[in-house]
């Protein structure tokens, strides 16, 4: 993916982020993720019936890359099984933690390949997804 259109996907992500606002519905699980080292806080709530993910939605304040891998990431996972949702999520990891993975699957997630360049950002490019993964393992 050229870096321009990495840069602009980013942006747009984080300024108008997919299911952003939260619906507070009993039939929804929840979860909080945070990272202790800055701001990034989300709130996510995870919807799933008959095994597929059927909405996620969340909020809170978090930075660019935090905000935008979260709302790529939803769009990415929306209808999917949650072993579908499980293995885009652990190639997911693997791209971030710089191990093979199917890049063809990640599709835009791959906007995130190069965050290993910058350490300290790998917890900002992972917190949504790996809230969502917690939600997911948790579902009945």
């Amino acid at each position: 993916m050229e870096s321009n259109f990495k840069r602009t996907l980013i942006l747009e992500n984080y300024e108008k982020p997919f299911h952003r606002g939260l619906l507070k519905d009993s039939t929804y699980l929840r979860e909080n993720k945070n990272n202790s080292s800055c701001i990034d806080n989300f709130d996510i709530e995870l919807k799933i019936e008959d095994g597929i993910i059927k909405d996620i939605r969340f909020d809170g304040e978090a930075c660019a890359i935090a905000t935008s891998s979260m709302s790529i990431s939803i769009s990415k996972l929306i209808g999917k099984s949650k072993e579908e949702a499980l293995n885009i999520i652990e190639n997911y990891e693997k791209m971030i933690n710089e191990e093979e993975y199917d890049e063809d699957l990640l599709e835009e997630l791959t906007a995130y390949e190069d965050i290993y360049k910058q350490p300290a950002r790998k917890k900002c490019a992972t917190l949504g997804i790996l809230g969502i993964k917690d939600l997911i393992n948790k579902s009945k």
